[in-house]
């Protein structure tokens, strides 16, 4: 646990990484996040006129979250205080929130900053919650995760949520110039590196800007030293580069949104968005069996009996995948995810069976028809089990006008086929088989 603003600045020390070295120390060196820092803007004002409020940062690694926090440090007059999810247990939260409370009867503000406040348990989190209530302390949490999930919502509540947005390759690239020409930064290396390169740093960073901060400064210490200047060359910003990682967290909220992205698109017949999102899951780790599971679903949710063959080829898949594994089962999830995009599309089933799910749990369960029942013993024969029964296949076209629902739930009706692919078909059956009824399909051979 760390008291007051000395330790959450001893990073910017010269042996500390570059990202903390050039960290902004004002809202004019801050950049990015105009739609809540800009000119204006709410949370700019509030810093501004050091009118603080409780409040959850939320954003990806690497936008400024912390940032955002130090500099609040640097301009309210209050106590600041960082807390950390390891080291902070219940007993040491209380005292300081105690210490806290005693500080606002004096008159004196106390900010508490949590960094991944999504780390905070329930238990730990429930002890910042009476004095959030009561004003004793100003919270600030930022996380990563969504916080309508992982913070409590009596603290949610009682905090305004600023969502923070990855940042742009603009942004980026300003920020590592800022970098390169600031005497807290690379100023004094004399580091040379063109803008192409620059632009090449930003783009692999994915919007995280300790990590192109990172990326240049590790190339800059690689690089060859030439008549005082340290040229930086595109072998040396590959190597420090390597493979792109990609912002997946298969426990985390973009796991979902991921999966949400290419069943959306499928469902919208995009095959190329729906290869891409499958290719996004798949280089950044993603378990391929959960792809195809998630794809089996689809098949019949989406697609249906609009093309019978789509659950096969899903199934398929998975088989595929099982058998095989990454990285060669990647084409034949290709296969499947296209094929689905590109099938003709129904949700009759789906509608039909939530329909049926509604009218199973919420209505009277009455009991299966006698005439349905099975009779294999001289008592249940007796008493009216299997009685009226009609066997369909003595009847002409295999159709007998026979209630099979409960009296309640007599006429019915859950599966709706559309006009979409083989559905036409099925829709032009179930008409013709309300008509054979209609006509009275109820005599052997047709009498």
């Amino acid at each position: 646990m760390d008291y007051m603003q000395g330790s959450i600045f001893d990073e910017e020390g010269s042996q500390s990484p570059l990202a903390d070295r050039v960290r902004p120390r004002n809202l004019d060196e801050f950049v990015g996040q105009e739609q809540i820092l800009g000119k204006g803007k709410l949370l700019y004002q509030l810093i501004e006129s050091d009118n603080i409020t409780s409040m959850i940062l939320w954003g990806p690694p690497g936008v400024g979250k912390t940032t955002i926090a130090m500099i609040i440090a640097r301009m309210t007059n209050a106590d600041f205080i960082t807390f950390s999810a390891v080291n902070s247990g219940i007993k040491e939260i209380k005292d300081i929130m105690k210490r806290a409370a005693e500080s606002k009867y004096h008159g004196r503000r106390t900010v508490i900053f949590i960094d991944e406040i999504h780390r905070f348990n329930k238990a730990q989190q429930d002890a910042f919650l009476p004095y959030v209530e009561k004003g004793s302390i100003i919270l600030i949490g930022a996380t990563t995760e969504n916080p309508s999930f992982e913070v409590n919502s009596a603290l949610l509540s009682r905090s305004k949520v600023f969502v923070l947005n990855s940042l742009s390759t603009e942004d980026i690239i300003k920020l590592l110039k800022n970098a390169l020409f600031n005497e807290r930064g690379l100023k004094g290396q004399n580091v040379s590196v063109s803008d192409d390169l620059l632009e090449i740093i930003a783009v692999y960073a994915n919007g995280d800007a300790r990590t192109a901060l990172n990326t240049l400064e590790m190339a800059s210490m690689a690089a060859e030293s030439k008549d005082g200047r340290r040229i930086l060359s595109r072998d040396i910003i590959d190597e420090c580069i390597q493979k792109k990682s990609l912002l997946y967290d298969k426990n985390g909220e973009e796991h979902y949104n991921l999966i949400s992205a290419l069943h959306k698109s499928m469902r919208n017949s995009d095959c190329d968005a729906s290869i891409y999102w499958l290719a996004r899951m798949l280089e950044a780790g993603e378990d391929p069996l959960y792809i195809a599971r998630r794809v089996i679903r689809f098949a019949s949710e989406d697609v249906g009996l609009a093309d019978p063959r789509a659950l096969q080829i899903a199934v398929a898949s998975y088989d595929a995948a099982h058998y095989i594994g990454m990285p060669e089962c990647s084409v034949n999830l290709a296969e499947a995810v296209v094929y689905m995009a590109l099938a003709p599309k129904s949700n009759a089933l789906y509608g039909g069976y939530e329909k049926a799910k509604a009218d199973a749990r919420e209505t009277i369960a009455q009991g299966v028809p006698l005439h349905l029942r099975n009779a294999p013993t001289k008592l249940m024969g007796e008493i009216g089990y299997g009685k009226g029964y009609k066997y369909a296949h003595d009847f002409e076209d295999k159709v007998v006008d026979m209630q099979c629902l409960p009296d309640n739930l007599k006429g019915r009706n859950y599966y709706a086929p559309t006009d979409q692919g083989a559905e036409k078909n099925i829709r032009d059956r179930i008409e013709y088989i309300k008509m054979m009824k209609n006509k009275g399909g109820n005599s052997v051979d047709g009498k």
